[in-house]
């Protein structure tokens, strides 16, 4: 953490202790080590099968498992008032549009997202567009690579695709920096809440970010509501895998890095990241967690998990492809069905990456979404671009352990001749509406609500 950082952390935490009468604790969250030798965790009771329940007992089940992930993580019901809004537009490349939008999330906040989508002046198509939610990475943001080289290359194959900041990153961070790992900071919550209670709101903002992005895409006239996907990439995949969980408007879910929900004591439980080790701890409520998240994406639709078998940022050398088609056996008995069980491919000697640009994840998204303009035999004779190449000869910023040949940088993209957006293209706000708008915007200024309702939940609390 930079001096500077750690200066404004100390503002903030003593502007807090003012305002609310209490005083912020960093929590002692998992060390990397515990991460590291945590393995797939301890194993759990195993849950009724489907087949020992009628079909009412089955139906009332599922909604109470989306029940219960929603109160853990403080979703609400209904989801905000949407009041998007497109700021204005420009053109990355011929035949692509770039709006740049802002939409209401949880807690009043306010998402800055770019929607890249196909332009009608250039390119014809007959029907509706698909639409595509990109969910970054830790750290990632509207700024990162993948996000708009995927906007770019889905909405050339035919879809309407949301990219957007993450909170603590990009517009939604005090200095506007990608890469900023704001919302990291572990946070006690007050005397007679759970521990886990920050991390809970945190992932339920996240939460609610993803489902607001699909909110947007219902809205748009030219978007088909039944053919919409979210794309997640690490932690993206962490949070994409729940929100297809609760959320049934959406109809394909594609994890890439991830989807390793395991047992107590496991990857999740004990990572260091506040917005993953407390949120999934939560969710221990529901039994079988990993079991009952991917029969309840079944229940939603179809959904693929993309791993590099040697991807250790989330230790699928623990998780391989015997441990995923033990959950999947787990699943299926939890669904009574194998109907829109998950899928999944590893790739030999490869590192975390964001799978889904390849031949591979484009092919299972046009099958599950039917792209407009690019159909199978379109994919299969695409060129692919390299990415480290691209990026060198683009000057796309790609931090030097990801430009390895065994992660992002060895990736071979699906298609060719989109060029490295600049960092000024991808803000949407003008600087005075930014100003105007940043304590809607900032992990800042969501902490101190968050703390408030904390604050205000530890009152009611001793009031009983």
């Amino acid at each position: 953490m930079t001096g500077r950082l750690k200066q404004h952390w100390i503002c903030i935490g003593l502007m807090e202790c003012l305002l609310l009468g209490c005083c912020i604790a960093v929590a002692q969250p998992p060390t990397p080590e515990q991460r590291r030798t945590a393995g797939v965790g301890e194993a759990v009771k195993p849950e009724a099968p489907a087949k020992d329940l009628t079909a009412k007992q089955q139906a009332a089940r599922l909604a109470q498992w989306r029940q219960t992930i929603r109160k853990q993580l403080y979703i609400p019901t209904p989801l905000p008032k949407l009041d998007a809004k497109t700021w204005s537009t420009f053109s990355p490349m011929p035949g692509v549009l770039a709006d740049r939008v802002t939409y209401n999330t949880a807690d009043g906040m306010v998402v800055p997202a770019i929607v890249y989508r196909p332009d009608p002046k250039i390119v014809k198509w007959e029907g509706k567009l698909p639409g595509i939610v990109v969910v970054n990475g830790h750290g990632g943001d509207k700024f990162s690579w993948y996000a708009f080289y995927s906007g770019m290359l889905f909405a050339k194959a035919g879809a309407v695709v949301v990219t957007y900041d993450p909170i603590g990153e990009g517009e939604r961070n005090i200095d506007k920096k990608s890469r900023a790992g704001a919302h990291d900071k572990w946070v006690d919550p007050p005397a007679g809440l759970p521990r886990t209670d920050w991390g809970q709101r945190l992932a339920g903002l996240m939460q609610v970010d993803v489902m607001q992005a699909v909110s947007y895409l219902i809205s748009r006239p030219e978007v088909d509501p039944s053919r919409i996907a979210t794309v997640g990439y690490s932690m993206g995949s962490f949070i994409t895998g729940i929100t297809g969980a609760i959320d049934t408007r959406i109809h394909a879910v594609l994890l890439s890095g991830g989807g390793d929900y395991d047992g107590p004591g496991g990857y999740f439980d004990s990572n260091p990241l506040p917005c993953q080790s407390p949120p999934y701890r939560s969710l221990a409520v529901l039994g079988d967690r990993g079991a009952i998240l991917y029969a309840l994406n079944a229940a939603r639709g179809p959904m693929y998990v993309m791993n590099g078998a040697a991807d250790k940022v989330m230790d699928i050398p623990h998780h391989d492809a015997a441990w995923f088609a033990a959950v999947r056996q787990r699943a299926i008995a939890l669904r009574g069905t194998d109907k829109n069980m998950f899928t999944t491919i590893f790739y030999p000697g490869i590192d975390h990456r964001t799978s889904w640009v390849d031949r591979d994840g484009v092919e299972w998204l046009n099958q599950q979404l039917h792209f407009a303009i690019w159909n199978a035999k379109t994919i299969t004779a695409e060129p692919t671009t390299h990415v480290s190449t691209w990026a060198r000869a683009n000057n796309v910023d790609i931090t030097k352990n990801y430009m390895r040949e065994d992660r992002e940088g060895g990736l071979d993209a699906l298609g060719t001749g989109f060029p490295g957006i600049q960092r000024k293209d991808l803000m949407v706000l003008p600087e005075t509406d930014w100003l105007a708008m940043k304590d809607r915007l900032t992990y800042a200024a969501w902490a101190q609500k968050a703390m408030a309702a904390e604050s205000s939940a530890a009152k009611a609390l001793t009031a009983k």
